[in-house]
């Protein structure tokens, strides 16, 4: 009998002990949470990716600005957080940073696509980039039918990483692709697409604004009209951080509500209709 009782309480014991055990994990596991990270410290660190006029560092100040800077710091200032800049990371690294907690969130655009939703979480569209197709001036091989572009013979300027490089994959397989690395200025790629070293280049208007006015006449989009794509610029976190999400989602449609982001992209925007504005976005009022 008392082989058994001992034997007994040494079970019971062993029960208790794991039990509490478990819960002691699941609670580490809980607070281990990005979000609870973020409140319980008060600040919210963020990797970026140079990417103007969204996200720029002047190289002697250290200062940050930009559409998503300015937008992200003015979330952080409304939920009472802190935003720290922590380090530069490229498109491919971006997702592996968060996964290992270097940073908290990837504070410059990155648009929302398949892959991203399935490995990340992402923050509602701050606001939107139409994709265009570029091609040198006096190439007229593809005007009225991009499917052309489909052909071995057609060389597509990409960046390792980036989602323009993901279009390419996807939509012109039989194309080849003439890729840089992933810090590689988009600059480059116009660059490469005038001097002959690649036919085609999908990105934003914005990009090829900038290059025309030191290179006018070198490059036209001929899908100025429609867009190949349309992303939405978000914020991007790790995986599961639903909380995080809300949060911020909550912050920057307030921001969106008011007018505040409007106001922000129409001071970097250098022309008009470079970016898509959110559907409810509009002009505020001005004193």
């Amino acid at each position: 009998m008392k082989k058994y009782f001992y034997f007994s309480v040494a079970i019971v014991f062993l029960l208790l002990f794991f039990s509490c055990t478990s819960n002691t994990i699941d609670k580490k596991n809980s607070a281990a949470s990005v979000y609870e990270r973020v409140i319980s410290s008060g600040t919210i660190k963020a990797s970026y990716l140079t990417y103007p006029p969204a996200c720029m560092k002047d190289t002697k100040t250290g200062k940050m600005s930009g559409i998503f800077v300015e937008v992200l710091q003015k979330a952080c200032d409304n939920l009472g957080l802190k935003l720290e800049w922590t380090e530069e990371v490229g498109w491919a690294a971006q997702i592996e940073g968060l996964e290992s907690d270097r940073y908290d969130i990837v504070g410059s655009p990155v648009w929302a696509n398949p892959t991203r939703g399935k490995l990340t979480t992402m923050a509602i569209p701050v606001y939107y980039s139409g994709i265009g197709v570029f091609v040198r001036a006096n190439d007229n091989r593809f005007d009225g039918n991009f499917y052309l572009i489909d052909n071995s013979s057609v060389r597509i300027g990409t960046i390792d990483g980036e989602t323009a490089d993901l279009i390419a994959r996807s939509d012109y397989p039989k194309a080849q692709r003439v890729s840089s690395p992933q810090n590689t200025e988009i600059s480059q790629k116009f660059l490469d697409l005038a001097s002959n070293k690649c036919d085609v280049v999908f990105t934003e208007p914005y990009y090829a604004f900038e290059y025309l006015k030191n290179n006018p006449g070198t490059i036209k989009n001929i899908a100025e009209a429609s867009p190949i794509r349309l992303f939405g610029n978000c914020y991007m976190f790790k995986k599961n951080e639903f909380q995080l999400q809300q949060m911020l989602n909550v912050a920057i449609q307030d921001l969106i509500n008011s007018g505040y982001v409007n106001k922000i992209i129409s001071k970097y925007e250098p022309a008009p209709h470079l970016f898509y504005r959110s559907a409810n976005q509009f002009k505020p009022f001005e004193k």
